[in-house]
């Protein structure tokens, strides 16, 4: 019936299976968790994970060599027993203890995917956190209705359910192998082989907040693997915002002035994005201009 997928690296995920494998028998179906760590270097983490594997219909599988966001999502659909899997990020845990009941209504014969959501901690968290903080939760944390209007590009990988059939002819590109975009490739492939995704209401919390620097930081590692995207004609320019605005600015000719700008108020933006009162608009800004810097 239900493959439950977890990919980790150097996070906890006990106190995430076993809620999950809770959730799951009490609803006498069959089922598996399977967490599959892609060779993480933390002692501590990599223990504390190996207990999994004592929990009933749960395993756990550590990697000798990592290999990346894409490759280990693959596998471990390759590796699923059942016809439905859900796809859990790590650093998640469910809102509420209906989390599996409330997918299974959902789960039926269709060829199809089901996108749960996600949310983020209500109270504000200290400074340095701000940044994913106010992102996610305007940019990521979007009601059913609204996550509609652009079905394919709200998919985020964090918490959603495919049909296994579906999943054979839909992959993770393997050639990604940095962080970033991922999930936007697999939405945009979902969309040219005309497969549903259906948007409800059954969130996770996305605990993993990193600090803004760090998430600056990732955010350029990201429009490295956009670029790429993007010069290998993988997804069309006018796909995200972002790179129509990137494709208008480079036909116009304005890239160098873009990047003579962005260079030059570069401190003055991180200053900003780090700060107590961090910026969205600043933030697309920084994104637009950075990615304009890429060879």
């Amino acid at each position: 019936m239900l493959s439950i997928l977890i990919p980790t690296y150097n996070y906890s995920v006990f106190k995430l299976v076993r809620e999950v494998q809770l959730q799951a028998a009490r609803e006498h179906i069959d089922f598996e968790i399977v967490v599959v760590d892609d060779a993480s270097t933390n002692r501590n983490t990599i223990d504390d994970n190996q207990n999994i594997s004592l929990i009933n219909n749960c395993h756990y599988l550590l990697l000798d060599k990592n290999i990346g966001r894409s490759k280990i999502r693959n596998l471990l659909a390759r590796k699923a027993r059942y016809n439905w899997l859900l796809f859990l990020d790590a650093d998640t845990i469910p809102v509420r203890d209906n989390l599996i009941s409330n997918y299974l209504q959902y789960l039926n014969n269709e060829e199809k995917v089901v996108y749960g959501g996600i949310q983020y901690q209500e109270e504000r968290p200290t400074d340095e956190l701000l940044l994913r903080w106010v992102y996610g939760r305007d940019r990521e944390a979007l009601q059913p209705i609204i996550r509609e209007q652009n079905t394919h590009l709200s998919l985020l990988t964090m918490n959603f359910a495919i049909s296994k059939s579906i999943f054979d002819k839909v992959v993770f590109n393997e050639n990604i192998t940095h962080y970033g975009y991922e999930d936007v490739l697999f939405s945009y492939n979902l969309s040219q082989q005309n497969i549903k995704v259906q948007h409800i209401h059954n969130p996770v919390c996305h605990l993993g907040l990193e600090e803004s620097y760090k998430f600056i930081r990732k955010t350029e590692d990201a429009l490295g693997v956009l670029k790429y995207l993007m010069v290998n004609n993988l997804i069309p320019e006018d796909y995200l915002r972002v790179s129509k605005l990137y494709s208008k600015i480079v036909s116009a000719g304005l890239k160098n002035t873009t990047v003579f700008v962005f260079n030059l108020l570069k401190k003055q933006f991180i200053k900003n994005l780090s700060g107590k009162h961090p910026s969205l608009l600043i933030f697309d800004i920084y994104r637009l201009g950075y990615l304009c810097t890429l060879k």
